[in-house]
């Protein structure tokens, strides 16, 4: 079968297509056809050796998507040949099949193609992560959300308006402020034209956000914490930008503010049961209408670098998906 195979560390564009056995799977594991993977901007880090995990190499790429079971391994039960699922891996998304943990696939609902599917689980699970469990967002708060056009981001504004709140948009153009209009945002800030703590300061009346959801890092960490409300939580979701930001530690004093990290994956891992009821919760918002997962492309596994080349580059907008 085909997968896009990591043989050792370096940049994201000299991962290869190749062929591979196929797997086989293992008590307590599934064996699915891949339909669709989704795309990550952590995927890149990961080929390139600066994610939090490093697989052995070599190592097939992709930590989510969805498919159709084709072979059920003994200790198994829930599962049949023919369901369709979602799934979420340490690695070996971005192939023709993939052996998953039974534990680690997620029923798809029947109002979604395996697309749409293939897009949810990092983004939605990312974001309502850390709006729930890392920021307790209330109904009535601000909630200001940097890099977002992005598909974390996106998740994030639509998750926040379901959850009660004023979202405020910041992106770095007026093309994606619009995109995230789309997703609901109330307001926008375009922080490569306009004064981001002026700005934040126009949109809140001084009050500045009770929440901020940043997957950005580099410059701006510093403007918006400078703005953030009192008693505000800022979540330190990644670092699209490149820079690792320092913050002064005095300014979370003077604000009674919180620097809240968000390792969603460390959650799932740690606390299985209440991700689940997150997963439980997502998939019933998207079943009702109420989200809808942002799928802005879709390309086939051999295009796979063509995409990546979008999210390094910082021109995709919403979530982008491998086809196989």
């Amino acid at each position: 079968m085909n997968a896009l195979v990591v043989a050792e560390y370096g940049p994201w564009d000299t991962a290869t297509i190749s062929e591979i056995p196929e797997p086989e799977p293992g008590s307590g594991e599934v064996l699915l056809r891949v339909a669709a993977a989704g795309i990550n901007f952590p995927d890149i880090l990961m080929i390139q050796g600066e994610y939090q995990f490093k697989p052995e190499t070599p190592f097939v790429a992709g930590v989510e998507g969805a498919g159709s079971v084709i072979g059920v391994g003994e200790n198994v039960t829930g599962w049949s040949v023919g369901d369709r699922a979602m799934f979420l891996v340490d690695t070996g998304a971005f192939a023709e099949q993939v052996v998953v943990p039974a534990a680690r696939l997620i029923p798809m609902p029947e109002s979604i193609d395996f697309e749409q599917a293939a897009g949810i689980a990092m983004i939605y699970g990312t974001s309502y992560h850390a709006l729930k469990q890392r920021a307790d967002l209330q109904s009535g708060e601000t909630l200001l959300v940097l890099g977002a056009a992005g598909g974390v981001g996106t998740a994030a504004i639509q998750l926040g308006k379901e959850m009660g709140a004023t979202v405020i948009a910041a992106a770095s153009s007026d093309d994606k402020l619009a995109y995230a209009r789309q997703n609901g945002a109330d307001h926008t800030i375009n922080y490569s034209t306009e004064d981001v703590r002026s700005a934040i300061k126009e949109l809140t009346a001084g009050a500045g956000p009770d929440v901020v959801y940043d997957p950005v890092g580099g410059d701006l960490a510093e403007p918006v914490f400078r703005s953030i409300g009192w008693g505000g939580r800022y979540l330190v979701v990644g670092f699209a930008a490149g820079g690792i930001p320092s913050l002064a530690l005095n300014l979370a004093l003077l604000k009674g503010a919180s620097i809240v990290g968000v390792f969603w994956g460390a959650f799932v891992a740690r606390e299985p049961h209440r991700s689940a009821e997150n997963f439980g919760e997502i998939l019933a918002m998207i079943d009702a209408g109420k989200i809808r997962p942002p799928i802005s492309a879709t390309y086939p596994l051999v295009d796979v670098k063509r995409a990546f080349a979008e999210i390094s580059d910082r021109t995709a907008t919403g979530k982008l998906v491998l086809t196989m």
